[in-house]
């Protein structure tokens, strides 16, 4: 059986210590209060949760299709971490993230508008008058579909309302 050195063996002992210790303190800093975005449960290292399940969202406007991002090319906005195909596409977001963040915190849009908070599926998505929407399965994003306008309208009216209350307290 192979053994460390306890010189390696204190080594790697302090590293992680100060990882541990890093991400307590990142963790610590952000707000209590961050639902107004989709993401993952987990920190990332550039320091917040991942939105969009990794997905570019500059990639829905520049290439029509949905790419997933790399960790290398990660920005933080707010309280969330979006990665990118290429540092061309993380500087574009970062230069206008609003042009390309996506509606609702990237949660359904079809699950907005019922005034719910359900995961928004990256590979499901619409760009409607230059604004990105998810949706949670298939047979949404066809329900969706049969009135765009109509649920937009319906959904911006519950997002005012909803933003900031996490998906479980919209069950009662």
């Amino acid at each position: 059986m192979f053994q460390f050195s306890p010189q390696f063996d204190r080594a790697r002992r302090g590293i992680l210590a100060s990882l541990a210790l890093a991400v307590l303190a990142v963790a610590g800093a952000a707000p209590a209060s961050a639902n107004d975005v989709n993401v993952s449960t987990g920190l990332t290292l550039a320091g917040g949760p991942l939105a969009i399940h990794g997905y570019d969202p500059v990639a829905y406007f520049t290439e029509d299709r949905a790419r997933l991002g790399q960790a290398i090319h990660s920005a933080k906005h707010g309280n969330a971490v979006y990665r990118f195909v290429s540092a061309a596409n993380k500087r574009k977001f970062e230069a206008e993230p609003e042009r390309y963040l996506p509606q609702y915190g990237g949660f359904c849009a079809y699950g907005t508008a019922l005034g719910a908070k359900f995961d928004g599926d990256p590979l499901l998505f619409t760009v409607v008058d230059g604004k990105l929407y998810f949706n949670l399965n298939p047979e949404i994003l066809k329900k969706w579909r049969a009135d765009i306008p109509g649920y937009i309208v319906k959904a911006d009216r519950h997002w005012r309302r909803i933003r900031d209350k996490s998906p479980a307290e919209l069950t009662d």
